[in-house]
């Protein structure tokens, strides 16, 4: 038994018929004076097919490999797991059940094969958990409403009729103090090539046992669509194969202290800190528009570059919900701007800011960063609101990094503790954005309707970038905005999910919001 919980239900639900013949296909179209080969002209018994099959694969020829996709439905798996492992890189998509939306069953925690005290420990932390997320939700729903009706003045006549999205919002403060062991449920979509690459670095931490249960039966599942996979599987990694193994005599609990000690005193009191960005970044923004349109700088200048590249009623791409950008030529233009933030979010927050892939960052390994010695989290301005929730709050970390300490005590491994930490853990890194990619993460975030962490940092980011690169910054901005500067109706996106405030007439320097 590795789980005394529900084991993770893993299955293929679509997938290309063929995949291992159409790798195979693409692979000889590449030669092919005949035009296309198709799947069905592949003969895996021919002289020679497997041969090349594995040929093109230990060449590194993996191009062929992307074009099977596969759909899995995973359920029973903690969202630590989906954080370390499944949403750690670029390339997959997922749908996954939302904590913002959707009320915790207070059973749906993952459950280590613990004994004796260590499984009294563990259970009681959860409970104690559970009982403080369903009190939260009680004690912020009046003030929840206070600033909701506050916000949307001609709903208080209805107050029966909004219940429901209030208390959507009062669940999204509270689960905070939800372990991240929590289960979640989610489609994912990768390529064989991802789901290869999964295989071989599957004893990669912090959660080595679950992605092996996890990746194993990925890989069953992939097996029993396509068995000549088995041509070209490797074996997995040792754990000792990854450079951070070397690590784990020198990393004590006094160094990782000083780390958290430094890394917050360089964030200036900000969630988002810039750290790096082109001194040259407007007029490299401009030199690559007129390079774009072959024009001289007589003929164009710095601003007006800018401007027809960044401003909406210029370039009216910007606000397309379709994300035309990337395939506008004068548009890439943005990708040669690049900026880089020292970030500090709850790990709630940081899952959903992961979840821009094409602004990527360096995400730590939890049990080399994180000091147990003291309670760290992170916690929400609307429970700081209500002095007998933010008590509960607080009462309810302690508890939580008590048990951490016994249960370490007891020499419980670090994979299995520290499923009982917070949503509210603090995650520390460092994150890289292109303009093209930054423009588009901002616009989503800054809307009111985002998670308010998430909302708060992405301002940080905002307003940092129109300090140094004032004809940039000031066409960072929400939908709305965007949406009001090309003119497009309705100005707001959002449709019923109106946030009720008329942002697009706001200066960013007066953007606040409580929920």
């Amino acid at each position: 038994m590795i789980f005394r919980s529900p084991e993770p239900d893993v299955q293929i639900v679509k997938a290309f018929s063929t995949p291992f013949k159409n790798a195979l296909a693409t692979a000889r179209t590449c030669y092919s004076s005949s035009g296309i080969i198709r799947d069905e002209q592949i003969d895996l018994d021919r002289n020679g097919t497997r041969e090349l099959a594995e040929s093109i694969y230990r060449a590194g020829h993996h191009t062929t490999l992307e074009h099977a996709h596969v759909q899995f439905a995973i359920s029973n798996v903690s969202r630590h797991f989906v954080w370390s492992f499944l949403h750690s890189h670029p390339f997959y998509n997922s749908e996954q059940v939302s904590q913002r939306y959707v009320t915790v069953n207070r059973s749906s925690v993952i459950v280590p094969a613990l004994d004796g005290r260590a499984l009294d420990i563990y259970q009681r932390t959860i409970e104690i958990q559970a009982d403080a997320y369903e009190e939260l939700i009680a004690l912020l729903e009046p003030v929840v409403a206070e600033e909701y009706f506050r916000r949307f003045r001609a709903r208080e006549r209805e107050q029966a009729r909004y219940a429901k999205e209030i208390r959507r919002k009062a669940q999204e403060v509270a689960r905070y103090v939800l372990p991240i062991g929590t289960f979640t449920y989610l489609y994912h979509t990768v390529s064989v090539l991802t789901l290869l690459r999964y295989h071989r670095i599957v004893q990669q931490r912090d959660v080595p046992t679950e992605q092996r249960v996890v990746v194993e039966k990925m890989v069953q599942e992939l097996l029993r669509l396509d068995p000549n996979y088995k041509l070209i599987l490797e074996d997995e990694l040792s754990a000792e194969a990854f450079p951070e193994s070397s690590l784990h005599i020198v990393s004590s609990e006094e160094q990782r202290a000083e780390f958290v000690r430094e890394f917050d005193r360089e964030l200036d009191g900000k969630r988002s800190k810039l750290i790096s960005f082109p001194q040259n970044g407007e007029k490299l923004l401009a030199e690559s528009v007129r390079a774009v349109l072959g024009l001289p700088e007589a003929r164009l200048t710095e601003e007006d570059a800018i401007s027809l590249v960044l401003d909406p009623s210029r370039n009216r791409l910007l606000a397309e919900s379709l994300v035309l950008t990337p395939h506008s030529k004068l548009s890439r233009a943005l990708y040669h701007v690049r900026y880089t933030f020292k970030k500090k979010l709850s790990h709630t927050a940081d899952s959903q800011d992961q979840r821009h892939r094409m602004t990527p960052a360096s995400r730590p390994f939890l049990y080399l960063q994180l000091s147990i010695d003291e309670p760290d989290f992170i916690t929400p301005p609307m429970i700081e609101k209500v002095q007998k929730a933010h008590a509960l709050y607080r009462e309810t970390m302690e508890r939580t990094w008590e048990s951490i300490r016994l249960l370490k005590s007891l020499g419980v491994r670090d994979e299995f503790v520290f499923y009982l930490l917070p949503n509210a853990v603090p995650i520390r890194f460092v994150e890289s954005a292109d303009l093209l990619n930054l423009h588009h993460k901002l616009a989503m975030r800054l809307c009111y309707n985002a998670q308010e962490e998430i909302w708060r940092a992405s301002l940080d980011e905002a307003l940092q970038i129109a300090e140094v690169h004032p004809l940039i910054g000031k066409y960072l901005l929400p939908p709305c905005a965007i949406r009001a500067l090309a003119r497009e109706k309705p100005i707001c996106p959002e449709g019923k999910r109106f946030c009720g405030e008329k942002v697009w007439r706001f200066d960013k320097t007066n953007y606040e919001r409580a929920i």
